[in-house]
């Protein structure tokens, strides 16, 4: 399975998996139409999935011309996002799997962005790949639009015990912002330091940073790090919610 990464609007991602064994294709969060099918005329692959982790606009924009294109195109969503998707034909839960190419992923129950918030996780040696739409970014993650600090934290929980090596494949080129902030509350963090030049450096080169790996983002993401004493003392946090709530907050104030 090859991934292709396409940037889309003002900093969204849509990602084409491509299977040339069979010349077929799937994407993720077809947040436009033309560019996907572009590529696809590009790769002469057929869309056969359309596999959606959420249901805001700059996640399902495309389904419908795309399936206008390819009627035989199967919707995956969530259950919960059921008459939010548009075209959605598959109602996923937590712990289901889904197919394409050779490969098999396992449906992760992700709420907080949203209330029916999924992923798409491929394993495979050496960590597989990571399709978390909102949920995570790399150096930070979504807001609360739906859900609760402790809903969040539960998915990003989820999240982080994946394996090391595993790509994040997340929806936005927010990585710059995020790290800015995330210097503000982790300061003496070496690896944030070093990381925080490198994406200046690449941003500067136009250069996307995703996707990312759970390692660095351990390493580095404070909302992977609520249980960290430099964190919760940053929040003042009692606990990891408190902690990962304020942490939150303080991030939807931040305009650095």
């Amino acid at each position: 399975m090859h991934i292709h990464r396409l940037p889309v609007l003002r900093d969204n991602y849509i990602f084409v998996l491509h299977d040339p064994k069979t010349h077929t294709a799937a994407v993720v969060d077809p947040a436009e139409a033309r560019p996907v099918l572009a590529c696809l005329n590009q790769l002469q692959a057929r869309l056969v999935a359309i596999f959606n982790t959420h249901h805001h606009g700059d996640h399902v924009g495309g389904n419908q011309e795309l399936l206008r294109h390819f009627p035989g195109a199967v919707v995956y969503g969530s259950a919960p996002d059921r008459g939010r998707i548009p075209g959605q034909q598959v109602f996923l839960q937590g712990g289901d799997q889904v197919c394409f190419a050779d490969c098999t992923a396992q449906v992760l129950f992700v709420p907080g962005h949203t209330l029916g918030h999924i992923a798409y996780y491929f394993p495979a040696p050496g960590g597989g790949d990571l399709f978390c739409g909102d949920t995570l970014f790399a150096g930070g993650c979504g807001r609360l639009f739906e859900g609760t600090p402790a809903q969040m934290l539960q998915s990003l929980q989820q999240i982080r015990e994946l394996p090391d090596p595993t790509r994040v494949w997340c929806a936005h080129e927010y990585t710059f912002s995020n790290l800015k902030f995330a210097i503000t509350v982790e300061a003496e963090n070496l690896a944030l330091q070093e990381r925080l030049v490198q994406v200046q450096a690449a941003r500067q080169r136009q250069e996307a940073t995703v996707p990312s790996e759970i390692k660095i983002e351990k390493q580095t993401n404070p909302f992977l790090r609520w249980d960290q004493p430099a964190l919760m003392a940053a929040t003042q946090g009692k606990n990891a919610i408190q902690t990962f709530a304020r942490l939150r907050g303080m991030k939807d104030q931040f305009s650095g």
